[in-house]
Protein backbone atom coordinates (compact mmCIF):
# COMPACT_ATOMS: atom_id res chain seq x y z
CA UNK A 1 0.00 0.00 0.00
CA UNK A 2 1.94 3.08 -1.00
CA UNK A 3 1.90 6.53 0.62
CA UNK A 4 0.14 9.45 -0.25
CA UNK A 5 1.63 13.03 -0.86
CA UNK A 6 0.03 16.07 -1.22
CA UNK A 7 1.28 19.48 -2.85
CA UNK A 8 -0.14 22.28 -0.88
CA UNK A 9 0.68 26.12 -1.62
CA UNK A 10 -0.94 28.98 -2.63
CA UNK A 11 -1.97 29.82 -6.07
CA UNK A 12 0.54 29.84 -8.79
CA UNK A 13 3.49 29.07 -6.73
CA UNK A 14 3.93 25.86 -9.29
CA UNK A 15 2.90 23.11 -7.87
CA UNK A 16 0.87 21.67 -10.95
CA UNK A 17 4.05 21.80 -12.89
CA UNK A 18 6.07 19.85 -10.39
CA UNK A 19 3.46 17.38 -10.04
CA UNK A 20 4.27 17.15 -13.63
CA UNK A 21 7.55 16.58 -13.16
CA UNK A 22 6.49 13.89 -10.77
CA UNK A 23 4.17 12.02 -12.65
CA UNK A 24 6.02 12.54 -16.01
CA UNK A 25 2.70 13.55 -16.76
CA UNK A 26 0.93 16.09 -18.97
CA UNK A 27 -2.55 16.15 -16.71
CA UNK A 28 -2.18 19.03 -14.89
CA UNK A 29 -3.36 22.75 -16.45
CA UNK A 30 -0.13 24.46 -15.81
CA UNK A 31 -1.15 28.55 -16.64
CA UNK A 32 0.39 31.96 -15.18
CA UNK A 33 -3.15 32.63 -14.24
CA UNK A 34 -3.54 31.97 -10.19
CA UNK A 35 -6.13 29.19 -9.16
CA UNK A 36 -6.24 27.48 -12.57
CA UNK A 37 -6.08 24.13 -10.87
CA UNK A 38 -9.77 23.42 -10.49
CA UNK A 39 -9.96 19.56 -10.38
CA UNK A 40 -7.70 17.97 -8.53
CA UNK A 41 -4.65 16.16 -10.22
CA UNK A 42 -3.93 12.77 -8.92
CA UNK A 43 -1.24 10.21 -9.94
CA UNK A 44 1.37 8.11 -9.07
CA UNK A 45 5.05 8.57 -8.81
CA UNK A 46 8.14 6.39 -8.05
CA UNK A 47 11.42 7.26 -6.92
CA UNK A 48 14.12 5.17 -6.09
CA UNK A 49 11.75 2.28 -6.89
CA UNK A 50 9.61 3.55 -4.24
CA UNK A 51 5.96 4.19 -5.81
CA UNK A 52 3.91 7.11 -4.23
CA UNK A 53 0.67 8.32 -4.60
CA UNK A 54 0.47 12.75 -5.34
CA UNK A 55 -1.84 15.39 -5.03
CA UNK A 56 -1.84 18.47 -6.31
CA UNK A 57 -4.08 20.51 -4.47
CA UNK A 58 -5.95 23.26 -6.24
CA UNK A 59 -9.25 24.35 -6.81
CA UNK A 60 -9.14 27.62 -5.03
CA UNK A 61 -12.12 30.24 -4.69
CA UNK A 62 -11.75 33.52 -6.14
CA UNK A 63 -13.04 36.80 -5.51
CA UNK A 64 -12.20 36.53 -1.39
CA UNK A 65 -10.95 39.69 0.26
CA UNK A 66 -9.96 37.13 3.05
CA UNK A 67 -6.34 37.14 2.62
CA UNK A 68 -6.91 33.40 3.54
CA UNK A 69 -10.66 32.08 2.08
CA UNK A 70 -12.48 29.67 3.95
CA UNK A 71 -12.17 27.11 1.18
CA UNK A 72 -8.54 26.81 0.65
CA UNK A 73 -8.48 26.65 4.70
CA UNK A 74 -10.78 23.92 4.34
CA UNK A 75 -8.66 22.34 1.49
CA UNK A 76 -5.52 22.76 3.46
CA UNK A 77 -7.33 20.96 6.58
CA UNK A 78 -8.30 18.21 4.26
CA UNK A 79 -5.31 17.58 2.64
CA UNK A 80 -3.35 17.75 6.05
CA UNK A 81 -5.57 14.50 7.19
CA UNK A 82 -5.81 12.83 4.48
CA UNK A 83 -2.01 12.10 3.28
CA UNK A 84 0.97 11.17 4.60
CA UNK A 85 2.84 13.44 3.83
CA UNK A 86 3.18 16.95 3.02
CA UNK A 87 5.02 19.23 0.58
CA UNK A 88 4.43 22.87 0.85
CA UNK A 89 5.25 24.68 -1.53
CA UNK A 90 6.28 28.39 -1.88
CA UNK A 91 7.93 31.00 -4.24
CA UNK A 92 11.46 32.13 -3.34
CA UNK A 93 10.33 35.75 -6.10
CA UNK A 94 7.35 36.34 -3.59
CA UNK A 95 8.77 35.48 -0.12
CA UNK A 96 7.02 34.69 2.71
CA UNK A 97 3.18 36.07 2.05
CA UNK A 98 0.45 36.50 4.84
CA UNK A 99 -1.14 32.97 3.04
CA UNK A 100 1.80 31.06 3.26
CA UNK A 101 2.01 31.98 7.02
CA UNK A 102 -1.43 30.67 7.83
CA UNK A 103 -0.37 27.70 6.33
CA UNK A 104 2.59 27.18 7.47
CA UNK A 105 0.86 28.11 11.39
CA UNK A 106 -1.86 24.96 10.38
CA UNK A 107 1.28 22.31 9.46
CA UNK A 108 2.79 23.42 12.35
CA UNK A 109 0.25 23.01 15.17
CA UNK A 110 -1.37 19.31 12.94
CA UNK A 111 2.69 17.92 13.36
CA UNK A 112 2.33 16.64 10.07
CA UNK A 113 5.44 15.45 8.30
CA UNK A 114 6.25 18.00 6.16
CA UNK A 115 8.90 19.43 3.34
CA UNK A 116 8.67 23.28 3.06
CA UNK A 117 9.66 23.61 -0.87
CA UNK A 118 11.16 26.58 -2.34
CA UNK A 119 10.07 26.90 -5.88
CA UNK A 120 11.60 28.88 -8.87
CA UNK A 121 15.41 28.82 -7.58
CA UNK A 122 16.25 28.74 -11.71
CA UNK A 123 20.25 29.84 -10.58
CA UNK A 124 22.31 29.48 -8.14
CA UNK A 125 22.68 32.90 -7.43
CA UNK A 126 18.98 32.55 -6.39
CA UNK A 127 19.64 29.60 -3.14
CA UNK A 128 19.45 32.05 -0.49
CA UNK A 129 17.03 34.41 -0.85
CA UNK A 130 15.25 30.38 0.18
CA UNK A 131 16.87 31.37 3.61
CA UNK A 132 13.57 33.45 4.43
CA UNK A 133 11.72 30.30 4.85
CA UNK A 134 13.51 29.11 7.89
CA UNK A 135 11.06 31.48 9.56
CA UNK A 136 8.20 28.91 9.00
CA UNK A 137 9.85 26.71 12.07
CA UNK A 138 9.43 23.29 9.29
CA UNK A 139 12.75 22.54 9.11
CA UNK A 140 15.32 23.24 6.21
CA UNK A 141 13.71 24.69 2.76
CA UNK A 142 14.94 22.51 -0.15
CA UNK A 143 15.40 24.79 -2.89
CA UNK A 144 14.10 23.36 -6.48
CA UNK A 145 12.80 24.75 -9.81
CA UNK A 146 9.81 22.87 -10.85
CA UNK A 147 10.28 23.89 -14.55
CA UNK A 148 13.68 22.67 -15.32
CA UNK A 149 14.25 19.71 -12.35
CA UNK A 150 17.36 21.39 -10.66
CA UNK A 151 17.12 20.16 -6.79
CA UNK A 152 14.16 17.80 -7.33
CA UNK A 153 16.31 14.99 -6.36
CA UNK A 154 17.71 15.52 -3.05
CA UNK A 155 14.20 16.48 -2.16
CA UNK A 156 12.51 13.24 -3.68
CA UNK A 157 15.54 11.07 -1.62
CA UNK A 158 15.03 12.68 1.49
CA UNK A 159 10.98 12.27 0.93
CA UNK A 160 10.60 8.57 0.38
CA UNK A 161 13.25 7.74 3.15
CA UNK A 162 10.48 9.34 5.23
CA UNK A 163 7.55 7.26 4.36
CA UNK A 164 6.57 4.59 7.21
CA UNK A 165 6.24 0.75 6.43
CA UNK A 166 2.19 0.52 6.16
CA UNK A 167 0.17 -2.68 6.93
CA UNK A 168 -3.34 -3.27 6.13
CA UNK A 169 -5.57 -4.40 9.35
CA UNK A 170 -5.56 -7.95 10.38
CA UNK A 171 -8.22 -10.12 9.61
CA UNK A 172 -8.86 -13.08 7.09
CA UNK A 173 -6.62 -12.93 4.39
CA UNK A 174 -10.06 -12.38 1.96
CA UNK A 175 -10.79 -10.72 -0.85
CA UNK A 176 -11.14 -7.00 -1.06
CA UNK A 177 -13.34 -5.37 -3.59
CA UNK A 178 -13.95 -1.05 -2.91
CA UNK A 179 -16.70 0.37 -4.90
CA UNK A 180 -14.99 3.91 -6.14
CA UNK A 181 -16.56 6.23 -8.31
CA UNK A 182 -18.02 10.04 -8.47
CA UNK A 183 -20.09 11.66 -5.52
CA UNK A 184 -23.27 10.68 -6.02
CA UNK A 185 -23.16 7.68 -8.52
CA UNK A 186 -24.90 5.78 -6.22
CA UNK A 187 -21.84 3.66 -4.39
CA UNK A 188 -23.73 3.60 -0.85
CA UNK A 189 -26.85 2.53 -2.32
CA UNK A 190 -25.29 -0.22 -4.11
CA UNK A 191 -23.52 -1.53 -0.52
CA UNK A 192 -26.29 -1.31 0.93
CA UNK A 193 -28.21 -3.35 -1.37
CA UNK A 194 -25.18 -5.97 -1.24
CA UNK A 195 -25.56 -6.22 2.79
CA UNK A 196 -28.88 -6.24 2.99
CA UNK A 197 -29.16 -3.22 5.42
CA UNK A 198 -29.25 0.56 5.53
CA UNK A 199 -25.55 0.58 6.91
CA UNK A 200 -24.83 4.01 5.06
CA UNK A 201 -26.94 6.77 4.92
CA UNK A 202 -28.08 6.87 1.67
CA UNK A 203 -29.01 10.43 0.39
CA UNK A 204 -29.38 12.45 -2.84
CA UNK A 205 -26.78 15.28 -1.81
CA UNK A 206 -23.81 14.27 -3.48
CA UNK A 207 -20.98 13.45 -1.16
CA UNK A 208 -22.69 12.35 2.26
CA UNK A 209 -19.63 9.30 2.42
CA UNK A 210 -17.34 9.55 4.00
CA UNK A 211 -14.51 7.28 5.83
CA UNK A 212 -13.25 3.48 3.77
CA UNK A 213 -15.28 1.27 5.79
CA UNK A 214 -14.34 -2.59 5.89
CA UNK A 215 -17.58 -5.02 5.79
CA UNK A 216 -17.36 -8.90 5.38
CA UNK A 217 -19.78 -10.08 3.20
CA UNK A 218 -20.50 -13.72 3.64
CA UNK A 219 -23.45 -14.91 1.84
CA UNK A 220 -24.48 -17.05 -1.37
CA UNK A 221 -21.49 -18.31 -1.85
CA UNK A 222 -19.29 -15.74 -1.65
CA UNK A 223 -16.85 -14.20 1.50
CA UNK A 224 -14.86 -11.16 0.74
CA UNK A 225 -14.42 -7.49 2.26
CA UNK A 226 -16.36 -4.70 1.01
CA UNK A 227 -14.45 -1.25 0.72
CA UNK A 228 -16.67 0.93 0.23
CA UNK A 229 -15.63 4.61 0.57
CA UNK A 230 -18.09 5.20 3.36
CA UNK A 231 -19.43 6.83 6.77
CA UNK A 232 -21.76 8.82 8.23
CA UNK A 233 -21.45 12.35 7.59
CA UNK A 234 -23.31 15.15 9.08
CA UNK A 235 -25.95 17.27 6.41
CA UNK A 236 -24.38 20.89 7.91
CA UNK A 237 -20.62 19.56 7.05
CA UNK A 238 -21.95 18.82 3.27
CA UNK A 239 -20.46 22.17 1.80
CA UNK A 240 -16.79 20.81 2.75
CA UNK A 241 -14.91 20.53 -0.54
CA UNK A 242 -16.12 17.41 -1.55
CA UNK A 243 -14.83 16.80 -4.42
CA UNK A 244 -11.32 16.88 -2.60
CA UNK A 245 -13.00 14.23 0.04
CA UNK A 246 -13.90 11.59 -3.02
CA UNK A 247 -10.57 12.02 -4.62
CA UNK A 248 -8.55 11.14 -1.51
CA UNK A 249 -10.60 8.22 -0.06
CA UNK A 250 -11.02 6.38 -3.56
CA UNK A 251 -6.65 6.79 -3.74
CA UNK A 252 -7.15 5.34 0.12
CA UNK A 253 -10.22 2.86 -1.44
CA UNK A 254 -7.95 1.46 -4.78
CA UNK A 255 -5.02 1.03 -2.67
CA UNK A 256 -6.56 -1.05 -0.21
CA UNK A 257 -8.59 -3.04 -2.74
CA UNK A 258 -8.06 -6.05 -5.14
CA UNK A 259 -10.67 -5.60 -7.87
CA UNK A 260 -12.61 -2.09 -8.19
CA UNK A 261 -15.80 -1.53 -8.63
CA UNK A 262 -15.86 1.50 -10.79
CA UNK A 263 -19.56 2.75 -10.98
CA UNK A 264 -20.69 5.25 -13.80
CA UNK A 265 -24.01 7.35 -14.34
CA UNK A 266 -25.95 5.85 -17.34
CA UNK A 267 -27.39 8.93 -18.05
CA UNK A 268 -24.35 11.17 -17.93
CA UNK A 269 -21.91 8.10 -19.80
CA UNK A 270 -17.94 7.81 -19.09
CA UNK A 271 -16.49 11.63 -17.68
CA UNK A 272 -13.58 12.92 -17.43
CA UNK A 273 -13.32 12.46 -13.61
CA UNK A 274 -14.25 8.60 -14.28
CA UNK A 275 -11.18 8.20 -16.77
CA UNK A 276 -9.38 9.83 -14.10
CA UNK A 277 -9.99 7.37 -11.27
CA UNK A 278 -10.18 4.61 -14.11
CA UNK A 279 -6.56 5.51 -14.91
CA UNK A 280 -5.36 5.46 -11.07
CA UNK A 281 -6.80 1.90 -10.83
CA UNK A 282 -4.78 0.75 -13.78
CA UNK A 283 -1.50 2.51 -12.51
CA UNK A 284 -2.09 0.55 -8.84
CA UNK A 285 -2.25 -3.05 -11.23
CA UNK A 286 -5.98 -3.51 -9.46
CA UNK A 287 -8.65 -5.56 -11.00
CA UNK A 288 -11.40 -3.73 -12.36
CA UNK A 289 -14.98 -4.34 -13.12
CA UNK A 290 -17.04 -1.48 -14.30
CA UNK A 291 -20.93 -0.70 -13.60
CA UNK A 292 -23.00 1.04 -15.17
CA UNK A 293 -25.73 2.28 -12.46
CA UNK A 294 -29.10 4.16 -12.92
CA UNK A 295 -29.29 1.44 -15.95
CA UNK A 296 -33.63 1.97 -15.45
CA UNK A 297 -32.92 5.54 -15.48
CA UNK A 298 -32.03 5.41 -19.42
CA UNK A 299 -34.74 5.49 -21.85
CA UNK A 300 -33.39 3.17 -24.48
CA UNK A 301 -33.26 0.30 -27.41
CA UNK A 302 -31.93 -2.97 -28.51
CA UNK A 303 -28.73 -1.07 -29.24
CA UNK A 304 -28.39 1.15 -26.50
CA UNK A 305 -25.86 -0.95 -24.18
CA UNK A 306 -24.08 -1.78 -26.95
CA UNK A 307 -23.68 1.44 -27.96
CA UNK A 308 -22.91 2.65 -24.49
CA UNK A 309 -20.20 -0.53 -24.16
CA UNK A 310 -18.71 0.41 -27.30
CA UNK A 311 -17.78 4.47 -25.70
CA UNK A 312 -16.21 3.40 -22.72
CA UNK A 313 -14.35 0.88 -24.22
CA UNK A 314 -13.11 4.20 -26.47
CA UNK A 315 -12.55 6.07 -23.45
CA UNK A 316 -10.59 3.28 -21.58
CA UNK A 317 -8.80 1.86 -24.25
CA UNK A 318 -6.42 0.28 -24.78
CA UNK A 319 -7.22 -1.38 -21.55
CA UNK A 320 -10.27 -3.02 -22.65
CA UNK A 321 -10.37 -6.35 -21.25
CA UNK A 322 -12.91 -5.21 -18.89
CA UNK A 323 -16.17 -6.60 -17.69
CA UNK A 324 -19.01 -4.36 -18.26
CA UNK A 325 -22.45 -4.38 -16.28
CA UNK A 326 -25.58 -3.24 -16.62
CA UNK A 327 -27.32 -2.38 -13.48
CA UNK A 328 -29.49 -0.31 -10.91
CA UNK A 329 -28.53 -0.51 -7.72
CA UNK A 330 -31.84 0.98 -6.65
CA UNK A 331 -33.75 -2.18 -7.96
CA UNK A 332 -31.37 -5.06 -6.99
CA UNK A 333 -31.06 -5.27 -11.12
CA UNK A 334 -27.76 -7.57 -11.44
CA UNK A 335 -26.69 -7.57 -8.81
CA UNK A 336 -25.21 -11.16 -8.42
CA UNK A 337 -23.86 -10.83 -11.58
CA UNK A 338 -21.50 -7.96 -10.55
CA UNK A 339 -20.36 -10.36 -7.62
CA UNK A 340 -19.70 -13.30 -9.87
CA UNK A 341 -17.44 -11.21 -12.26
CA UNK A 342 -15.66 -9.45 -9.49
CA UNK A 343 -14.90 -13.14 -8.15
CA UNK A 344 -13.69 -14.14 -11.62
CA UNK A 345 -11.34 -10.96 -11.58
CA UNK A 346 -10.02 -11.57 -8.32
CA UNK A 347 -9.07 -15.20 -9.57
CA UNK A 348 -7.78 -13.52 -12.91
CA UNK A 349 -5.23 -11.17 -10.62
CA UNK A 350 -3.92 -13.97 -8.43
CA UNK A 351 -3.45 -16.26 -11.29
CA UNK A 352 0.15 -18.26 -11.93
CA UNK A 353 0.72 -19.44 -15.62
CA UNK A 354 3.06 -22.43 -15.05
CA UNK A 355 6.42 -21.71 -16.74
CA UNK A 356 6.58 -24.27 -19.40
CA UNK A 357 3.07 -23.35 -20.44
CA UNK A 358 3.84 -20.04 -21.15
CA UNK A 359 7.09 -20.94 -23.19
CA UNK A 360 4.80 -23.26 -25.31
CA UNK A 361 2.45 -20.70 -26.32
CA UNK A 362 4.14 -17.55 -26.37
CA UNK A 363 7.43 -18.94 -28.29
CA UNK A 364 4.89 -20.32 -30.98
CA UNK A 365 2.93 -16.58 -30.66
CA UNK A 366 6.18 -14.96 -31.30
CA UNK A 367 7.86 -17.23 -34.07
CA UNK A 368 4.45 -16.99 -36.20
CA UNK A 369 5.09 -12.81 -35.94
CA UNK A 370 8.49 -11.67 -34.32
CA UNK A 371 9.50 -8.18 -33.63
CA UNK A 372 10.76 -5.97 -36.01
CA UNK A 373 14.24 -5.99 -37.15
CA UNK A 374 15.93 -2.54 -36.33
CA UNK A 375 19.30 -1.56 -37.80
CA UNK A 376 19.57 -4.46 -39.36
CA UNK A 377 19.62 -6.44 -36.23
CA UNK A 378 17.21 -9.60 -35.08
CA UNK A 379 15.47 -9.71 -32.08
CA UNK A 380 15.06 -13.16 -30.89
CA UNK A 381 12.84 -13.90 -27.53
CA UNK A 382 14.08 -17.24 -26.19
CA UNK A 383 12.16 -17.39 -22.82
CA UNK A 384 9.22 -15.86 -20.93
CA UNK A 385 8.48 -16.16 -17.07
CA UNK A 386 5.41 -14.93 -14.97
CA UNK A 387 7.03 -12.83 -12.06
CA UNK A 388 6.51 -13.31 -8.81
CA UNK A 389 4.55 -9.67 -8.50
CA UNK A 390 0.71 -9.30 -6.88
CA UNK A 391 -0.39 -8.21 -10.33
CA UNK A 392 0.12 -10.40 -13.82
CA UNK A 393 3.20 -9.38 -15.06
CA UNK A 394 5.66 -11.26 -17.53
CA UNK A 395 9.54 -11.07 -18.20
CA UNK A 396 10.58 -11.83 -22.06
CA UNK A 397 13.71 -12.64 -22.36
CA UNK A 398 16.23 -11.27 -25.64
CA UNK A 399 19.04 -10.14 -26.98
CA UNK A 400 18.26 -6.78 -28.07
CA UNK A 401 15.65 -5.50 -25.50
CA UNK A 402 15.99 -1.86 -26.20
CA UNK A 403 14.75 -2.54 -29.55
CA UNK A 404 11.39 -3.83 -28.46
CA UNK A 405 9.07 -0.76 -28.71
CA UNK A 406 5.52 -0.47 -27.63
CA UNK A 407 3.26 -1.70 -30.41
CA UNK A 408 5.17 -5.24 -30.40
CA UNK A 409 4.59 -5.16 -25.99
CA UNK A 410 0.96 -4.40 -26.74
CA UNK A 411 1.11 -7.46 -29.16
CA UNK A 412 2.34 -9.90 -26.57
CA UNK A 413 0.13 -8.52 -24.24
CA UNK A 414 -3.10 -9.41 -26.63
CA UNK A 415 -1.57 -12.73 -27.39
CA UNK A 416 -1.43 -13.38 -23.43
CA UNK A 417 -4.69 -12.25 -23.37
CA UNK A 418 -6.59 -14.46 -26.02
CA UNK A 419 -4.39 -17.30 -24.65
CA UNK A 420 -4.75 -17.43 -20.64
CA UNK A 421 -7.77 -15.30 -19.58
CA UNK A 422 -6.86 -11.90 -18.18
CA UNK A 423 -10.22 -10.52 -18.36
CA UNK A 424 -10.69 -7.30 -15.75
CA UNK A 425 -6.52 -6.89 -14.30
CA UNK A 426 -3.79 -4.71 -16.37
CA UNK A 427 -1.44 -6.93 -17.76
CA UNK A 428 2.83 -5.61 -17.38
CA UNK A 429 4.93 -7.22 -19.96
CA UNK A 430 8.87 -6.57 -19.05
CA UNK A 431 11.80 -7.02 -21.83
CA UNK A 432 14.92 -8.08 -20.39
CA UNK A 433 18.28 -8.78 -21.17
CA UNK A 434 19.06 -12.71 -21.76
Amino acid sequence: MSNIVAILGRPNVGKSTFFNRLTESRSAIVDETSGVTRDRNYGKAEWNGVEFSVIDTGGYVEGSDDVFEEEIRKQVILAIEESDVILFMVDVNSGITDMDQAIADLLRRRGKKSFVVANKVDEPSRTFEADVFYAFGLGDPYRISSANGSGTGELLDDLVKSFEKKKIESGPELPRFAVIGRPNVGKSTLVNTLLGEERHIVTPVAGTTRDSIYTRYNKFGHDFYLVDTAGIRKKGKVTENIEFYSVMRSIRAIENSDVCLLMIDAREGIESQDINIFSLIRRNNKGLVILVNKWDLVEKDTHTSKYMEESIREKTAPFTDVPVVFISAMNKQRIHRILDLAMQVYNNRIKRIPTSQLNEVMLKVIEDYPPPAVKGKYVKIKYVTQLPTHAPSFAFFCNFPQYVKEPYKRYLENKIRANFNFTGVPVQIFIRKK
